[in-house]
């Protein structure tokens, strides 16, 4: 037994060397005093202040946040609805229709938004077309997210709440919402974490002159990986990680509220 939890121990740990090591490369690189990642010349902040500097990248940085932050509070709101939808009603057909662009290939669906945009709502890609395509597949999650945390309540408390003259909206709003609202918050997280790094949709309903921070790295790494490149990587890795671990704790203590009671 014991050699068999050693051997595992031991895959595991490459398993996770495999996954991190690069990233960490990537932050170590960040700060290196060389245009070119072929070896370690010595410590430097300049590449931070170069991409703070870098007007086009700022400005992707911005348009990223702006569709970040849009497509994850539309997403949340429609995707608290449909999680609500999906318990309540358990029609068979709801999770098919809510869940399946999570299950979707991303180039697929990035394909077909595309084709939706252009052929059918004759839309002008931008920002609107991404912000869009953006809370689709994003919708699913938050979906999951609060569906999982309806399976764990108590359902007598919004019968006890109506026998006592709550209308439906003063159940959900008074009961329903502030206990859903960990998972709904960690669902807005994860929206945003999911949209503001995604390339494969964001390539597809992308439209023309206005940058977007993943094509914008994509672009920069054709002709090479500077330590510029590695700077924002880093930035935005640091931001993805801090989104992570706030939905993480968020989901954990909705756990630890259940197995309390």
């Amino acid at each position: 037994m014991r050699n068999r939890n050693f051997r595992l121990r031991i895959v595991a740990t490459l398993v996770y060397a495999f996954l991190y090591i690069p990233l960490v490369i990537v932050v170590a690189y960040s700060f290196n005093n060389s245009r070119l990642n072929a070896e370690w010349v010595g410590f430097t902040l300049f590449w931070y202040e170069t991409l703070f500097n870098n007007k086009e990248m700022l400005v992707a940085a911005r348009n990223s946040l702006i569709i970040a932050l849009s497509a994850s509070i539309l997403a949340t709101a429609l995707g608290t609805m449909a999680g609500l939808a999906i318990h309540r009603y358990k029609l068979k057909v709801l999770p098919i229709i809510v869940l399946s662009p999570v299950a979707t290939p991303e180039i697929l669906l990035g394909v077909s938004l595309l084709l939706f945009f252009l052929q059918v709502l004759n839309l002008t890609l931008g920002m609107i077309s991404i912000i869009i395509a953006h809370t689709t597949f994003c919708i699913g999650f938050v979906a999951i997210i609060v569906r999982s945390r309806l399976q764990g309540m108590d359902w007598s408390i919004f019968e006890a709440a109506r026998d006592l003259g709550a209308s439906p909206w003063q159940c959900f709003h008074l009961i329903t919402l502030p206990l859903i609202m960990p998972a709904v918050v960690a669902g807005a997280l994860m929206s945003f974490t999911l949209s503001i790094d995604d390339f494969v949709i964001t390539f597809f309903t992308k439209g023309v002159g206005e940058p977007i921070l993943p094509i914008q790295i994509y672009t920069m790494i054709k002709t090479a990986v500077t330590p510029e490149v590695n700077a924002i990587s880093t930035l935005l890795m640091l931001l993805t990680l801090a989104m992570i671990i706030i939905a993480t704790k968020l989901d954990s203590g909705v756990l630890r509220g259940e197995v309390s009671r």
